[in-house]
């Protein structure tokens, strides 16, 4: 059975040509042992940059983000006005609104947001995105095909229609997202070639332990951690009865995923065909 099964059924792994800058902030208030501001900067979901205003400390995560800011004094002061003054006193007045609009005088509170680009170095697709949670729940997203925000709740509605007013802001936020985000993500890609435009092919295997049970794909080893999973039957893809697989880290810093299949999308006609 299981020897059919290989003749008859093909796992296939690809990578995708799809790169990403992002940053997420964090402020809180009333939670006990907890900073004020945090923020963090991840180029390919690699930790690049990370900053803590209560411990005010603001450091690179990889050899090539430090000698960036080594080579561009510049782009590190950014990177410090932004942690230490700009986002903190930006998020602290956003916080206190929120709470006087949701009449909340006191109590745990946290407000995120998480912003960036992905780039797709193959065919030059840029996307933006911009969005925020308040207190664990999704409050407004920025759609930038319309310029406006978001609401996913009805308590967030009145701050959308405020924000949808502040067009020199969503402007600004447009030409950020769509323009100079992927330029520092190109900048960031050159600084870390050798980390972050590494290639590793994976090494694939099929398991199955008993043949009633799901058959897995599994791959492993392989780098950056975009990699698409999928199976064949008779050279076409198979979608129905298909768990899609989580990618995960390894502990050299390569991924792995698996992918599994529901042997009850393989037809008795199909165990009863002779390999070709």
């Amino acid at each position: 059975m299981k020897k059919l099964l290989l003749l008859l059924l093909f796992c296939h792994v690809s990578s995708q040509a799809r790169h990403s800058l992002k940053f997420f902030l964090t402020a809180s208030s009333g939670v006990p042992n907890f900073s004020e501001f945090m923020g963090a900067a991840m180029v390919d979901e690699l930790p690049a940059a990370y900053c803590d205003i209560n411990k005010k400390i603001a450091e690179p995560k990889q050899d090539w983000v430090k000698h960036l800011f080594e080579k561009d004094p510049q782009h590190f002061e950014w990177h410090n006005g932004q942690c230490f003054q700009i986002q903190p006193h930006r998020f602290r007045a956003k916080m206190e609104n929120l709470k006087q609009r949701f009449n909340q005088s006191g109590g745990v509170h946290v407000l995120q947001e998480m912003y960036g680009c992905e780039w797709d170095d193959e065919t030059g697709e840029v996307n933006g995105f911009s969005q925020y949670g308040y207190d664990g729940e999704d409050f407004l997203a920025l759609d930038l095909k319309t310029l406006t925000w978001i609401a996913p709740k009805p308590q967030a509605v009145l701050t959308k229609l405020l924000w949808d007013a502040e067009r020199s802001r969503i402007i600004y936020n447009e030409i950020y997202l769509m323009q100079i985000c992927p330029e520092w993500l190109k900048k960031y890609l050159a600084f870390g070639k050798n980390t972050l435009l590494r290639t590793a092919l994976p090494s694939v295997s099929l398991l199955q332990k008993s043949p009633s049970s799901p058959v897995s794909c599994h791959a492993t080893g392989f780098y950056p951690n975009r990699a698409v999973m999928f199976w064949r039957k008779d050279g076409e893809e198979i979608h129905e009865d298909v768990d899609l697989g989580q990618i995960l880290p390894n502990h050299d810093g390569s991924f792995q995923m698996t992918v599994d299949l529901n042997v009850s999308s393989v037809t008795p006609e199909d165990w009863r065909r002779d390999a070709p």
